[in-house]
């Protein structure tokens, strides 16, 4: 029962972790990376497509991005849809290829990136907490149904908050890595 709970604890952390690095990948820095153009949608012919599905996308210089598409027809429909996305970008093409110049930031536009990088950052503390919060009123429970004793309740409960510890460390690892990079000129 207690290796349940804490299995289970443990699988919904570890997929918030993920969650955050995900949402954090999004978050723009100073470099140029592919990321930055996930949120782009572009009508292939009637469908709404991620961008990633209609084009090779590389990363050559720290602050270019450029995109290949694989129907040389689409090129006029891909600089549309990254405009069309308001990501601050300037797509130019040639024809062929489109390239992305990445401005570069202002400290204070940095100082804004990172301050929203930190709301997500507690934001996937707060599920964490909320993760050990359903935990530990499930052990409870469970001791009040008779199905573990006190001492396992405890050991249940001190087991949680250790795990809990250790992922939200983690989460101020990746926190402060991205920050870094965020402030990184």
């Amino acid at each position: 029962m207690i290796e349940e709970i804490k299995k289970s604890f443990q699988e919904k952390a570890k997929k918030s972790i993920v969650a955050f690095g995900d949402q954090l990948k999004k978050v723009r820095t100073g470099r140029a990376t592919a990321n930055l153009l996930d949120p782009v949608i572009v009508d292939y012919y009637g469908t709404a497509t991620p961008l990633a599905q209609v084009a090779s996308i590389s990363v050559p210089e720290a602050r270019l991005i450029v995109i290949q598409p694989w129907d040389k027809g689409m090129v006029r429909n891909i600089e549309k849809a990254i405009q069309k996305a308001e990501l601050g970008f300037n797509p130019a093409s040639d024809g062929n290829v489109i390239r992305v110049s990445i401005p570069a930031l202002t400290q204070e536009t940095r100082l804004e990136i990172v301050k929203d990088a930190k709301n997500i950052a507690e934001q996937a503390r707060i599920s964490i907490r909320n993760l050990r919060r359903d935990s530990n009123d499930f052990t409870k429970k469970a001791l009040k149904d008779h199905k573990i004793t006190e001492d396992q309740e405890k050991q249940c409960l001190d087991d949680v908050q250790k795990l809990t510890d250790n992922f939200i460390k983690e989460i101020n690892t990746i926190f402060e890595k991205k920050e870094k990079e965020i402030l990184e000129i």
